[in-house]
């Protein structure tokens, strides 16, 4: 008689399956990534070279840029499984639906937000971003876009089923990621300013673990 899977086992099954998928499809993974890095990159040539307004604007161009990179590879979250019938058999599974969602949250995480955080110290150098707000901006990246792509997994969930959904996916979860913005940006700032800022920290570690 077979012994049942742990949660553990399915955890890392679903999140296998999903990096498994999304690497021999490059695009999920390099699509997200080089919206960002282009997003940034036009800042200075569209506003000019001056470094006190670039480095006054850095902390909202990242954080925005980081936005829309992850809104826009959310679709793909559950999109494909919906269309080739995954999903379905993920909810007549004996497991808890929670666990595999949460894997393929993480997957979307890892392949989203993990590149972000990784290329945004080279970016912020390009918008001379403050060296004393370097840290802010790793830590407010490393809280704020699990949140992002928690929050947006409810949004892909209530759009899964809609024909061209990204509009209606995106006017639901662009008010919910206005207080990450706000937070996020406001620590560096304080940063840059040489301010206390585990305030923001606080409060973005709450959405976090509300999410």
């Amino acid at each position: 008689m077979n012994q049942p899977i742990s949660y553990w086992q399915t955890f890392s099954i679903v999140l296998k399956r999903d990096l498994q998928v999304a690497v021999r499809n490059k695009g999920d993974v390099f699509n997200p990534l080089i919206f960002f890095v282009i997003v940034i990159t036009l800042f200075p040539l569209g506003i000019g070279s001056d470094s006190a307004i670039l480095s006054r604007i850095a902390p909202g161009v990242i954080w925005v840029a980081a936005l829309l990179s992850a809104l826009l590879s959310l679709e793909r979250l559950f999109k494909n499984d919906y269309n080739d019938g995954s999903l379905e058999q993920m909810l007549l599974s004996p497991q808890p639906l929670f666990i595999m969602v949460f894997a393929k949250v993480l997957a979307h995480w890892l392949l989203t937000g993990v590149p972000i955080i990784l290329v945004a110290p080279l970016l912020a150098l390009l918008l001379h971003m403050e060296e004393a707000a370097y840290g802010a901006r790793i830590i407010t990246l490393l809280l704020g876009t699990p949140v992002l792509s928690l929050i947006g997994a409810i949004g892909v969930a209530l759009t899964v089923g809609i024909k061209k959904g990204g509009v209606l996916l995106s006017l639901l979860i662009l008010p919910l990621y206005i207080p990450v913005l706000i937070f996020s940006t406001g620590a560096i700032e304080a940063a840059a300013l040489n301010m206390p800022y585990t305030g923001h920290l606080a409060i973005i570690a709450a959405l976090l673990m509300g999410a």
